[in-house]
């Protein structure tokens, strides 16, 4: 029985051998890497901390080389001036479809007949555009200012101590949640208000643990009593979304009727519709709380950023046309009107958003580079962009690249820095924290708009300050897989709500050194 099993394993490694070191690279192909591992080749290391890898494998082969990992050949390419060349070739040359069907299966249980990403893409895009964009934002600082101030009241006065990450996720992702779901009644009273906070917050805390687990769940590597979780925290999403549930909210977006119109066309099940509204809340909401964590703490470690910020503020209120404590919207004009929240926003997710850009190759294909030169990509095999690495962390095109500088993207004279140059030439992709090309993310505008009204409302109706202030800012995690990283989880701060010496006055004076003061 032993010596059986001992030949089983030899003749499995040797299969193994013989399948991953069949391939050889052809002329014309980009260098190509098997590793070490039979089969497995990179996966450990890709797994374990991508960009190191990646930035070791640049130094070795270029900027395009092919690496084995897990079974599977991908080509990762790292020239930003090569980019375009990827992410506008049609779908029946470099698709993406065929991987997010596998993870809408595989992390959400969800399957769609006759799903066609760019079918769904040309249905949902008109409700995130013009006037549409417009109700969403209004919808969405009217459901912040219920959450976020709500919460401080119902909190009462004096200091609270949080988690900076949960404070952030929590409220976006539940006013996110409000805007586009729906709320409990119209018109709003203090009461109905109460609800959606209460409701909201079971949303976000059962979502919060599936969100935990969405790394493994992608990778498949969850252990036993994961998935016990996994699939009672599914269970109850299920239910706080189902078509029937969410009939009974009010407000609910154009976003929402739409969507739901589109599965009832395809003849999805309502419990299956339940569980598209969930991916659909990981694929709306899932980022922007992280994206807003990072810029807070971006601010709170740099005053000198954080008091451009508030000078802004403090200019653009001045010239309203009514108080803060009467807008029951932001006006557009205002948010349109904030060069120097829109480089600390780009700064900070240039430091801290690493989005994969995959492609799979469907067929033998003859890939352009921007130098001139011309790789063969093989049927079969995986494209990857990595533009955390190269444009956005490269030192030919930022000076200082790991050093957070809230100006970067300002001009000297105020205005939008879009001018950076690698290899003497301008680029276009200079930053890529929302995709590109045919799959740039559709609710861009939605979510830089829902990040600044946050921020906004941040510091002029809160006092927040870090426990700790002489903390390091933590190291982003790309372990995770996920804007934000566990890592964040244990940076504390303290809020308080903060009361105006005026009604005309918006914003307090200047931190002191010794802590911060935001109101």
């Amino acid at each position: 029985m032993t010596w059986a099993l001992l030949l089983g394993l030899l003749a499995a490694l040797l299969l193994l051998l013989l399948l991953s070191r069949r391939r050889t690279r052809r002329p014309g192909e980009p260098p190509l890497d098997l590793g070490s591992i039979p089969w497995l080749g990179h996966a450990l290391e890709f797994g374990k901390d991508a960009a190191s890898f990646l930035t070791r494998m640049k130094k070795k082969h270029g900027d395009i080389f092919t690496v084995l990992v897990g079974g599977r050949y991908v080509t990762v390419l790292l020239d930003p001036h090569s980019y375009d060349a990827v992410v506008w070739e049609p779908h029946s040359k470099l698709d993406f479809h065929a991987y997010a069907v596998f993870l809408m299966e595989r992390i959400f249980d969800v399957q769609l007949p006759h799903y066609s990403p760019s079918d769904e893409k040309a249905k949902m895009k008109p409700t995130l555009l013009h006037k549409d964009l417009q109700a969403l934002t209004d919808s969405m600082y009217a459901n912040l200012r219920t959450v976020l101030l709500g919460d401080t009241t119902e909190a009462g006065s004096g200091w609270h101590e949080i988690s900076l990450l949960d404070f952030s996720y929590s409220c976006l992702l539940r006013a996110g949640y409000l805007t586009l779901y729906g709320v409990e009644a119209l018109p709003r009273t203090h009461e109905s208000q109460a609800q959606d906070r209460a409701h909201s917050a079971d949303v976000f805390h059962t979502f919060r643990q599936l969100d935990l687990l969405l790394p493994k769940l992608a990778r498949g590597s969850l252990s036993a009593g994961d998935k016990d979780q996994a699939c009672r925290v599914k269970g109850r999403l299920w239910k706080l979304l189902s078509p029937a549930r969410l009939a009974t909210r009010a407000h609910r977006s154009n976003w929402l009727e739409s969507y739901l119109l589109y599965l009832e066309e395809m003849g999805v099940s309502a419990d299956m519709q339940a569980r598209a509204l969930v991916l659909q809340l990981w694929a709306t909401q899932g980022n922007m709380g992280p994206a807003a964590f990072w810029l807070l703490i971006f601010l709170l470690k740099n005053p000198e950023a954080l008091a451009a910020v508030r000078g802004e503020f403090e200019q653009l209120l001045s010239r309203a046309e009514q108080p803060i404590s009467q807008m029951t919207t932001l006006p557009q004009k205002l948010l349109d009107n904030m060069p120097v929240l829109d480089s600390v926003l780009s700064e900070s997710l240039r430091l801290t958003a690493a989005p994969f850009i995959t492609r799979e190759v469907m067929v033998d294909l003859a890939m352009p580079m921007a130098d001139g030169r011309e790789f063969s990509l093989r049927r079969g095999d995986r494209l990857l962009l990595f533009p955390f690495l190269s444009p956005q962390k490269d030192p030919e095109i930022y000076t200082d690249p790991e050093v957070f500088k809230y100006n970067r993207f300002l001009n000297s004279d105020g205005s939008e820095k879009k001018d950076f140059y690698k290899d003497g030439k301008r680029l276009k992709n200079y930053s890529m924290p929302w995709g590109a090309g045919h799959n740039q993310c559709l609710g861009k505008a939605y979510a830089i708009s829902s990040i600044k009204q946050f921020v906004f409302l941040v510091l002029v109706h809160l006092d927040l300050e870090l426990i700790n202030p002489d903390m390091e800012i933590p190291e982003f995690d790309l372990s995770s897989g996920r804007d934000g990283g566990e890592k964040t989880a244990v940076t504390r701060a303290r809020v308080a709500p903060c009361t105006p010496s005026s009604p005309q006055r918006s914003l307090p004076p200047s931190p002191a050194a010794a802590g911060l003061a935001v109101q």
